[in-house]
């Protein structure tokens, strides 16, 4: 992709699953990627893969639902890699199946804290110098529950269609300083998160079915089918895209 050399880029989430996926893709395209997770063991094994493939990374334990860890984070991370954040993934996310009248605020408060304050943490610590400087690049993380719907997740595709409003709005608002924001909006992958939201055994492979069956092209995401779309929406190539929302999900779900 055109002009990503060089370039530094956090993503969220990076220690496993489609964060994962993404880091290594970057790392690949000559961006010196800031793998931020809650995890730092994780972080660090991708950060390690990137720089075995050639690449540059920095490991950085990163708790997103904390808005001064973040900024230290991010801080931590520019210094790191000797200079601003160019572009920001947020793709940490986290939710678990259980019908809305089942749940209680200690659980929405979880599944916001994460998939909606995470975002705004991350987003504003980033934008604000991006936006000085005259450009940078958001990609949000989104889901299809977001746009459609999910049973057994409620307030988590709240927060995913609040995620894709905020990403909207924003851009209209950073479009003259050239920040550009876009979303993407997974089905259903094959991730260790989704893992553990089905289940193993009979009763998980049922569901893991049923997901099958609804999807035109005949099977459920991996991770190596998003970050190609990354690459090219912080590329050169998108440089007229934004406020953009983009389903990825096997033609499960078909906007107009």
């Amino acid at each position: 992709m055109r002009g990503l050399q060089g370039k530094r880029a956090i993503v969220t989430g990076g220690g496993s699953g489609i964060g994962q996926a993404i880091c290594e893709r970057l790392g690949k395209e000559g961006i010196h990627v800031g793998v931020f997770d809650i995890r730092l063991d994780a972080a660090e094994q991708t950060a390690q893969a990137i720089v075995g493939a050639g690449g540059q990374a920095s490991a950085i334990e990163c708790d997103i639902t904390d808005y001064d860890l973040v900024r230290a984070a991010v801080a931590r991370f520019e210094e790191m890699a000797g200079g601003p954040t160019d572009i920001l993934v947020n793709n940490a996310g986290w939710d678990t199946p259980i019908p809305f009248l089942k749940t209680d605020p200690a659980f929405w408060n979880k599944v916001i804290s994460i998939n909606w304050y995470g975002p705004l943490h991350m987003t504003h610590a980033v934008a604000q110098g991006m936006a000085a400087r005259g450009g940078g690049r958001i990609i949000n993380i989104a889901s299809d529950a977001g746009r459609v719907g999910s049973t057994g997740e409620v307030v988590y595709s709240g927060c995913k269609g609040g995620t894709i409003a905020f990403a909207k709005a924003l851009a209209r608002e950073l479009a003259r300083s050239n920040v550009l924001i876009n979303t993407i909006c997974p089905g259903p992958t094959d991730t260790p998160a989704m893992a553990a939201f089905v289940g193993t055994g009979e009763r998980g492979q049922k569901i893991r079915d049923a997901m099958v069956r609804g999807v035109p092209l005949g099977r459920i995401g991996s991770p190596d089918d998003y970050p190609g779309l990354v690459a090219f929406l912080a590329s050169d190539d998108a440089a007229f895209m934004t406020g953009q929302t983009i389903s990825v999900s096997g033609g499960l779900t078909m906007h107009g």
